[in-house]
């Protein structure tokens, strides 16, 4: 699989998507997708839903399970299923964003034993730390998404005159800026902090990519939120930059997991 896959995924020829979620809601560990072994490999029933990317991967690394039941870490196993797989159905989704995702259903799927990434019933060691670098990396995103709203908005203050005076004149404007500004600047050291975990290879990946994916989700909410109404009625059309930030911002939350569910796992992971 690596000499096969990896030149061509470096390369750009081939994209790839991760098939993980099987509601509307991210629970990674509730896999029920089974994978049933034949005498060639194994075969795949089940379904995912909002796949990212889905809509045009050549490639799916679906996590389905070969022993016990939704909600148990052992048993879930990792399989590259191609896009032309026979029983794999592809449905596009019109997303938000204008990203696109898609739902995968899976009828009777053959998979060769060749196409099982990592152990059999150990998937989960290789999945979480994957997952957790992408809300790491998708926390990264949503604070600059979220830098660049807060300086379109910022501009906007200082130039936006009512009432014979730039609105950022008035003290409530100014209160409600401050506040953006500063949870920027806590966002920007939860990420810093999480970025630097991975490269040292710290035990503390996964609480800090919790820590930085519940803050950046809270930090993408407030600021696209007040793009739109400090910017007034310009903001509220579709004419105008601060609609695409919302937008964005109401996938990039629950990718991978929205504040509620980081908030309960760095609780749980923190022993409370």
């Amino acid at each position: 699989m690596k000499s096969e896959w990896l030149p061509k995924i470096a390369s750009g020829e081939v994209t790839t998507a991760l098939a993980v979620d099987e509601s509307t809601h991210h629970a990674p560990l509730n896999v029920a997708t089974e994978a049933e072994r034949n005498g060639e490999g194994y075969t795949l029933n089940g379904a995912k839903r909002f796949v990212a990317a889905g809509h045009h991967a050549d490639v799916f690394i679906v996590a389905a399970r070969t022993f016990g039941e939704p909600g148990q870490a052992h048993g879930i196993s990792l399989f590259l299923v191609p896009k032309e797989a026979s029983g794999l159905s592809v449905q596009a989704l019109d997303t938000v964003d204008s990203h696109g995702a898609a739902h995968l259903t899976f009828e009777d799927v053959a998979v060769p034993e060749t196409n099982v990434i990592g152990a059999v019933d150990a998937g989960w060691d290789v999945l979480e730390p994957a997952l957790d670098r992408g809300r790491i990396a998708l926390s990264a995103e949503m604070l600059g998404s979220a830098q660049a709203a807060f300086e379109m908005t910022l501009d906007y203050l200082q130039t936006r005159k009512q009432f014979g005076q730039l609105i950022g004149s008035y003290q409530s404007l100014q209160h409600r800026a401050a506040k953006m500004y500063t949870d920027l600047e806590l966002v920007r050291s939860c990420v810093g902090a999480a970025l630097s975990a991975v490269d040292d290879q710290t035990e503390q990946v996964a609480e800090l990519a919790s820590l930085a994916k519940t803050l950046a989700s809270e930090l993408i909410h407030l600021v696209s939120n007040e793009a739109v109404q400090m910017h007034g009625g310009i903001g509220m059309t579709d004419e105008h930059d601060s609609g695409l930030y919302m937008k964005r911002a109401r996938v990039q939350e629950a990718m991978l997991g929205g504040a509620t569910y980081h908030r309960d796992r760095f609780g749980r992971i923190k022993g409370f």
